[in-house]
C-alpha cells in the first residue's frame, strides 16, 4: 500500500516536471529586410532583449526583401509582425488582414556615390549603373518616384536590384556608380562602405521634396546631419518616411500589447543598441500613421489616454490619433 502510494506520488511529480519542461515560448515570426539595413538590426535588438526579459515569447527574425514583401507575407500569414515604410503602408487598402502597432523611427532616403564621381545630382544618374533596391522593397518604390520627378525612369538607367549590403559591396568593387538606400541613419552598410572608400550622398532638390510631400502620404522633409558618416562634411537634404511596426489583424491582442509595451518601455535602450537617433515616445508612436491600429495596440493607447482608429477591415485613408 505504501509502495503504491509512493509510486503514485512519484509519477505525479514526474508528470509535473515533464509538463513544465514541455512548455515552450510563443514564437512570433518578425519580418525585417536585408542584412545591413536598419530593419534587420532593429528587429534583432528587440529579439535579443526579449529573449533575456521574457521566457514566454521568442522573436523569429525573418530576412525579407523589405516593406512591400513584408505586407505580402503578413497577408499570406507567413509573418506575424513586420516593419514597413509609412509610404508603402499608406497606399494599401484597409482590408488586407494587418494593422498598425507603433511608429518606430524616421528613415532617410539616401543616394550614395563615390566621392570622386562626376554624378552631382539625380539628373546625372541617366545611363549610369544604379542599384534601385530589391524587388518588393520600399527602396525600389522611393527610387522610382524620385527618378520620375526628375523626368527619369529605370529604363533610362542601367538598373540593379540589390540589397544594401550587395550594393555597398558592388560599389566597393567599382561595379555600380550609385545606389539608393532608404533606412534609418547611420545605415550599417553605408557606414561600413565609408570606411573602405570615400563616398558622397546626393541631396534632393527642395522642389522635388515639396512635390513628393504633396503627391504622396507618408513622406516628410528630412536632414541627414554632417558627420553622420565618416568624412561627410555637409548636411544632406532629402525626404524621410516612418518605419512602422505592423501586425496581422488576427494576432492575439495580448501578444500585440506585450510587444508594444516592451518596445515603448525599452525605447531608449533599443534605439541606442540599434544606433537609431529618433526619440520614440507616445506622441511619435501614433503620429502620422496612415493606417488603422490593431485592437491590442488600441487597447494599450487607450490606457494611456490616446484614442486611435481600430482596424475593422476598412477605414479612412488618413488616420489621426487624438489625446484626451
Amino acid at each position: 500500500m505504501k509502495i503504491g502510494r509512493f509510486f503514485a506520488i512519484s509519477l505525479m511529480i514526474i508528470c509535473i516536471i515533464l509538463a513544465g519542461c514541455g512548455k515552450s515560448a510563443k514564437e512570433i515570426h518578425f519580418g525585417t529586410a536585408g542584412i545591413g539595413g536598419k530593419y534587420y538590426a532593429y528587429g534583432n535588438v528587440i529579439a535579443n532583449m526579449i529573449s533575456i526579459d521574457n521566457s514566454e515569447y521568442k522573436l523569429d527574425i525573418k530576412n525579407t526583401n523589405g516593406s512591400a514583401a513584408n505586407l505580402r507575407l503578413l497577408n499570406e500569414q507567413f509573418l506575424d509582425m513586420a516593419i514597413v515604410q509609412s509610404d508603402i503602408l499608406a497606399e494599401e487598402i484597409q482590408n488586407k488582414g494587418y494593422a498598425a502597432v507603433v511608429g518606430l523611427y524616421t528613415e532617410a532616403c539616401q543616394i550614395i556615390v563615390p566621392k570622386d564621381s562626376k554624378i552631382q545630382t539625380v539628373y546625372d544618374l541617366e545611363g549610369k549603373r544604379v542599384s534601385i533596391g530589391e524587388k518588393e522593397s520600399g527602396v525600389l518604390k522611393n527610387a522610382e518616384e524620385i527618378l520620375s520627378l526628375y523626368g527619369l525612369n529605370s529604363a533610362m538607367l542601367k538598373p540593379y536590384y540589390l540589397s544594401f549590403n550587395e550594393a555597398a559591396e558592388a560599389m566597393s568593387r567599382g561595379e555600380i556608380d550609385a545606389f539608393f538606400c532608404t533606412a534609418g541613419t547611420p545605415t550599417k552598410a553605408v557606414e561600413e562602405l565609408a570606411t573602405k572608400m570615400e563616398i558622397r550622398l546626393l541631396s534632393i532638390a527642395p522642389n522635388i521634396i515639396n512635390n513628393m510631400e504633396k503627391a504622396h502620404l507618408g513622406y516628410t522633409q528630412c536632414i541627414i546631419p554632417e558627420n553622420t558618416y565618416p568624412n561627410q562634411t555637409e548636411k544632406i537634404s532629402t525626404f524621410g518616411v516612418k518605419a512602422i511596426l505592423v501586425a496581422r489583424s488576427d494576432l492575439e491582442d495580448k501578444d500585440v500589447e506585450y510587444m508594444l509595451n516592451f518596445i515603448l518601455n525599452n525605447a531608449q535602450k533599443i534605439h541606442e543598441n540599434a544606433n537609431v537617433t529618433t526619440e520614440l515616445n507616445l506622441d511619435y508612436a501614433v503620429k502620422d500613421i496612415p493606417y488603422s491600429f490593431h485592437k491590442g495596440a488600441a487597447n494599450y493607447y487607450k490606457s494611456k489616454g490616446i484614442d486611435v482608429e481600430v482596424y475593422t477591415g476598412s477605414s479612412s485613408k488618413k488616420i489621426i490619433a487624438s489625446q484626451d
